[in-house]
């Protein structure tokens, strides 16, 4: 028989980054009802406090730090408050991310190279080296990236979000084979589009009626037949940070709707 509380999170102390909203916000909710206690984290306290207050609904600790992970010096403070209130780091849930800025490479400068870059890759992936750490003398954890489809299927014009993106996976893959001896397991999901701000992003340009047309027509070339919700990405985050995946390492999920399996026939 399948032992369900292998799912159960109870007794564990998560860190999502980019937790304020959209997908970090669905994330570390769901793993409040798991039974994880909760640190969000993202540049706005005010929203991270808002969140920190659903989570003690749902009867877990929560506790807010504002810090930019694309900011060396931000990484190691977050850190320590983290170890100072609870101890132990059971999960890490590195969501924190730019949104996609729209140029062509022959346009694209190096500023915004290094801004998307420094959060979406540098920022993880020393921020996953920090938590590594503290997961290795106990024993062991979970760590867990926000990829995008995008890192398997390049979408024109956001070129740097991409290759931040395919770069994300490999750093997935390079953590979970040097960290395995040390029973520290990392994986990542690769969202397709998914009703956040992020996306809106796209239209927040254009006319009210014109970004509704435009948003209607991308869910048309979605074999799913519509655009996902950050609560469908909660799932495969629970997975990955429970005993359920503990022979689970390197992974990535796609959760695009079959964007990527699509036909370019049918995404035209």
């Amino acid at each position: 028989m399948t032992d369900l509380s292998r799912f159960s999170l109870e007794g564990k102390v998560a860190v999502v980054t980019g937790g304020s909203r959209g997908i970090g916000r669905a994330i570390a909710l769901g793993l409040a009802e798991a039974g994880a206690d909760v640190v969000v984290t993202s540049r706005k306290l005010p929203d991270l406090e808002e969140v920190a207050a659903e989570i003690r609904k749902l009867g877990r600790k929560a506790m807010p730090i504002a810090a930019h992970i694309g900011k060396m010096d931000n990484i190691k403070p977050l850190v320590d408050s983290v170890m100072k209130e609870f101890g132990r780091i059971d999960i890490l849930v590195n969501n924190a991310g730019c949104t996609p800025a729209m140029g062509t490479i022959l346009d694209n400068e190096e500023r915004l190279w290094d801004t998307i870059m420094n959060l979406n890759l540098k920022g993880l992936y020393f921020m996953s080296q920090a938590v590594a750490r503290i997961m290795k003398v106990q024993g062991g954890g979970s760590i867990i990236n926000t990829a995008s489809m995008d890192g398997y299927k390049p979408e024109p014009y956001v070129g740097i979000y991409s290759i931040s993106k395919a770069a994300v996976i490999m750093a997935t893959k390079s953590m979970a084979l040097e960290l395995a001896p040390f029973n520290i397991r990392a994986n990542a999901i690769a969202p397709g589009p998914i009703t956040t701000k992020m996306l809106d992003s796209h239209w927040v340009h254009l006319p009210e009626e014109q970004a509704k047309a435009e948003k209607a027509e991308m869910a048309k070339h979605v074999p799913l037949g519509r655009i996902g919700e950050p609560d469908e990405m909660v799932g495969a985050v629970i997975y990955l940070a429970s005993d359920a995946s503990s022979y689970t390492t390197g992974d990535t999920i796609l959760m695009d709707g079959g964007c990527t399996v699509a036909s370019p026939e049918f995404v035209k």
